[in-house]
Formats: structure tokens, C-alpha cells, sequence
């Protein structure tokens, strides 16, 4: 493949790609995972049954509709041969950690809308799920810095 050409905003675009496929994937996962196949809570768990599977339908309707919107930004980011790996694996990265950790925070412990297990101690829970998401975050961030600290082609 040849090297990413200078497009007007293609930066810009390349970076959403990223964080929409990233917080995507991992809404997905916990979505999946956590969810439905260890029915360890829903997305709301404040109320019925019923609102905890209709709030999961959204959420799911919701990280998929990022991730597609973010593959199609990449499809049109590698037609016009502006793709940069570098960068773009940043912000998926990015985009995860940004998800788990706005997830563990807020979610879990603002707003309260649901906790990642319950009747057990969370202390490990959170430290993990939100410990995990500021550490993809960061490495995200450095690998966008590097990026755009490299000189340019």
C-alpha cells in the first residue's frame, strides 16, 4: 500500500473512524458478553425486566451504528489512500477505553443505571473494567501522538 496522502480533512476523519469503531467494538462486547451470555445485568436495571432488554436493544442498536459508520469513514479513508494505521489503531484504542471508562464512571457509579455484577464485592469489578479502560485509553493517546509527531510523508 502506499503512503497516506495529504486530503483535506482526512485527519479528522481517519480519528472519528477510529473512536466510532472502538467505542463500537467495545460497547458490542460488553453488550454481549456481559449482557446476554452472562446475564450479569442490563443496560438499565433500574426498572422491569422489559425496559432492561428494550435498553439493551438500544445500546446494541447504538454500538452497531457506530461501528458501521466507522468502517464506512475507514472504507472511504483506504479508497482515497489517506489511510494511516498508526493513527487509526490509536483512536480504536482510544474510542475502547474512552467507552469502558465513560461506562465504568458514569454508568456504573454516577448514574447508577447498572452495575457490572451484582451481589458480589465490586471492588475488583471496577478496579478491572474501569483500570482496563483508562489503560486502553492512554495507549490509544500515545499511539495518536506519535502519529502525529512523525514527520510528514
Amino acid at each position: 500500500m502506499s503512503a497516506p496522502q495529504t486530503v483535506p480533512g482526512s485527519r479528522r476523519r481517519l480519528v472519528v473512524s477510529g473512536l466510532l469503531l472502538g467505542a463500537g467494538a467495545m460497547g458490542a462486547v460488553d453488550e454481549i458478553v456481559f449482557h446476554q451470555l452472562l446475564h450479569w445485568h442490563h443496560f438499565y436495571d433500574r426498572a422491569s425486566g422489559t425496559a432492561g432488554l428494550v435498553s439493551d436493544g438500544l445500546l446494541h442498536a447504538a454500538t452497531w451504528s457506530a461501528t458501521v459508520a466507522g468502517l464506512a469513514l475507514l472504507a472511504d479513508l483506504r479508497r482515497r489512500q489517506a489511510f494511516d494505521a498508526l493513527a487509526w489503531w490509536g483512536a480504536v484504542l482510544l474510542g475502547a477505553g474512552g467507552f469502558q471508562t465513560w461506562d465504568g464512571v458514569v454508568d456504573h457509579k454516577l448514574l447508577r443505571v447498572h452495575q457490572v455484577r451484582y451481589g458480589v464485592d465490586l471492588t475488583g469489578y471496577d478496579l478491572l473494567w474501569t483500570g482496563g479502560g483508562v489503560l486502553l485509553a492512554l495507549v490509544g493517546a500515545l499511539l495518536l501522538r506519535r502519529a502525529r509527531a512523525r514527520p510528514a510523508r
